[in-house]
């Protein structure tokens, strides 16, 4: 780890949202000036941490911060794990590396200075908030075998956050988790290029953990995560508990494919039975919501019957009528 780095985590380990800590204290426990501690306090607000500072009490967090346990991980995670304090982007990085990685390998950073969600929208990531990462993973039927891959991908996440006593959670179509119908994760799956026959995938899963106040104003869609919860889920253990449960739903979906994920996705399908609307520009679809099929693509109850959609550029929007 850099010097810039242990000294950064060195003092958020000191600080709390709960109560102030004097620059005195923390360049004693330091051993450095207390300019250089307002530095580096400085310097966080740049990775996205908001840090009171008031004069003659010190230095306290907006909103708590939890860091993964890099110990824990590579003890406990049956695969190659790359962790990062910050990287431009988990995807990228697993991306570059793919002709070096193993089904199951997975990267993990605090930071993300160029995190990407679905079509190119850029994904917040500010320091040590939320969970991002990256798990590769090869399909050796080649790509016809990957539709639908990210609902089954939400299907394991929702799995272990229910595991964890979360309630309230909520799926939609192709690749969003939602906690009381506000956004708690999404999900990003990236094809490596190659001139074999199988698939390799970058699967990329960000989970909001505790929004700060100043980067949830950043964001066009109503939010949410788990700090608003009686017990918020430890992030180390959680990230464990979703890679194991992925490995396992993974090796399933290869040999099962997707109807025995077709329940489990349709009992938490936030638009069921509602009527909404496919934007597939410059075309729009509205009908009612049926669910999903075998290949993972939208069925729509329309004037022409039952229809199915599916496709990247294809957006679902409810228009807030109930069938």
């Amino acid at each position: 780890m850099s010097i810039q780095w242990h000294n950064k985590r060195q003092i958020l380990a000191l600080l709390s949202s709960d109560h102030f800590v004097s620059g005195e204290q923390l360049a004693q426990e330091l051993a450095i000036s207390r300019s250089a501690i307002q530095q580096q306090i400085e310097a966080m607000g740049e990775f996205g941490i908001d840090i009171y500072s008031v004069k003659g009490k010190g230095y306290k967090l907006a909103t708590p911060i939890c860091l993964l346990d890099e110990t824990q991980l590579l003890q406990q995670l049956s695969n190659r794990c790359f962790y990062f304090n910050d990287i431009p982007s988990t995807n990228a990085f697993m991306l570059t590396h793919g002709q070096e990685l193993k089904s199951g390998d997975i990267c993990l950073a605090e930071y993300q200075s160029a995190g990407r969600g679905r079509r190119g929208r850029q994904w917040l990531s500010p320091y040590g908030h939320h969970i991002y990462a990256s798990l590769y993973w090869r399909l050796e039927q080649g790509m016809p075998q990957a539709m639908g891959l990210s609902l089954v991908v939400a299907c394991s996440i929702v799995t272990v956050l229910k595991q964890m006593g979360v309630s309230g959670l909520g799926l939609k179509w192709p690749n969003d988790i939602y906690l009381n119908d506000k956004k708690l994760a999404g999900i990003l799956i990236e094809l490596i290029n190659s001139a074999e026959q199988a698939c390799q995938l970058v699967i990329g899963f960000g989970i909001n953990m505790s929004m700060s106040a100043s980067q949830g104003e950043l964001i066009d869609q109503p939010w949410s995560d788990l700090s608003t919860l009686e017990s918020m889920p430890d992030k180390t253990e959680l990230v464990i508990a979703v890679h194991k449960q992925l490995k396992q739903d993974l090796k399933r979906f290869e040999a099962a494919g997707l109807k025995d994920f077709i329940d489990a996705w349709q009992a938490d399908d936030i638009f069921m039975g509602r009527e909404v609307s496919l934007l597939m520009a410059p075309n729009e679809v509205t009908g009612i919501y049926k669910g999903i099929d075998e290949q993972g693509a939208v069925l729509l109850q329309t004037a022409q019957g039952l229809q199915a959609f599916v496709g990247g550029e294809i957006s679902l929007r409810a228009t807030n009528k109930m069938a």
